[in-house]
């Protein structure tokens, strides 16, 4: 893990700023106004236009494992309402929305169902209020530093536990291991998580270590059989990337 407490931003292992906002903008885990930016900046940088595009080729066959959902007619109903689609009333339906309009019992419904959603809301934010503050997710694309091929996918949904997802990597040599490693920035080096497969995913504790943090490092290397003999990595850095926090 040569050169580990380098900032993103450094080229090192062929992984620059220009990555982490790229793949950032294509996972959907930048702010709006980071988004906002962005945009501005395409069409004055090419090489940052390039890089989205080369991300999104790299990780668009990603959402064919998500199932596909029909919307219901009645979502279809109020989209094509929102654009001006909708029907228009007839006559005999305008004249009965005048009578519901001058109607006693309408307007007393309205602020009894008012009066509640009030209530109700008073209620959600007062148990909101007392809820402890929900953790942030982290997600991590660990990519080839050669040419930036996505390997593995690490996801996150506490600072205490992660998951390691292989997206069709080649499993190692016989007599090699692949093995899964991580660094933040404060640590004085790099710890191992185990070794792992390249046809099956991985759950990991972090029991033992400090909690998950923006900007961690984490990588996997090709070692021997047994794993790395000195508790550090030894062959060549096959993967590579860093912790993003998903709004």
């Amino acid at each position: 893990m040569s050169g580990e407490s380098d900032r993103p931003g450094d080229h090192r292992d062929g992984w620059d700023a220009l990555d982490d906002l790229a793949s950032g903008y294509v996972i959907g885990t930048l702010s709006m106004a980071q988004r906002e930016n962005i945009a501005r900046r395409m069409s004055a940088e090419p090489q940052l236009r390039d890089r989205i595009d080369y991300w999104e080729s790299r990780l668009h066959p990603m959402t064919a494992a998500a199932e596909p959902l029909a919307p219901s007619s009645r979502l279809w109903g109020r989209i094509a309402k929102s654009i001006g689609h909708g029907q228009q009333p007839s006559q005999s339906d305008a004249r009965g929305a005048i009578g519901w309009w001058h109607s006693l019992a309408l307007w007393r419904g309205i602020a009894l169902g008012a009066t509640a959603c009030s209530l109700l809301l008073a209620t959600l934010l007062g148990l909101r209020a007392f809820a402890p503050p929900q953790q942030p997710r982290y997600v991590v694309v660990l990519a080839a530093p050669q040419d930036k091929t996505p390997g593995w996918l690490i996801q996150a949904s506490s600072a205490r536990n992660l998951r390691l997802i292989p997206l069709g990597v080649q499993a190692a040599p016989p007599d090699r291991a692949l093995q899964f490693w991580t660094k933040a920035d404060s640590w004085s080096g790099p710890v191992s998580l185990g070794l792992v497969r390249a046809d099956q995913s991985l759950d990991v504790a972090l029991d033992r270590l400090p909690t998950l943090q923006a900007n961690q490092l984490f990588e996997i290397t090709l070692e021997p059989a047994t794993g790395s003999p000195v508790g550090r990595p030894t062959g060549p850095v096959l993967y590579i990337g860093r912790a993003v926090v998903v709004r």
